[in-house]
């Protein structure tokens, strides 16, 4: 596992946990082909914002604020493409959060 050089906001990670829809969009980035196969830019670039608040069903501005909380915990990360943001989860912060847990508290 990489050494990060910040240390995880482990109460941030919490939050953006804590909601179901910040949930399943982690778990939809996890396998991005699958969900987003409609997606015009490589997957590589990561899923469209546009193409997430299509999938959500949810108001623009709601999904925008639950990417907002996701990018501050630094599960999410983001690279803009012209006028689009693509968002990839953050698989260090993940793994890292999670060796955290299992460490014990």
């Amino acid at each position: 596992m990489p050494a990060r050089l910040t240390p995880m906001d482990i109460d941030a990670i919490h939050k953006a946990l804590a909601n179901p829809v910040r949930r399943d969009i982690l778990q939809w980035l996890k396998e991005p082909e699958s969900h987003f196969p409609e997606q015009a830019h490589p997957i590589a670039y990561g899923v469209c914002a546009g193409q997430i608040h299509g999938r959500c069903g949810l108001s623009q501005s709601t999904v925008s604020a639950h990417l907002a909380t996701l990018q501050r915990a630094e599960l999410v990360t983001t690279r803009q493409v012209g006028q689009w943001v693509y968002f990839k989860r953050n698989e260090d912060v993940i793994r890292a959060f999670l060796a955290h847990m299992n460490t014990g508290l």
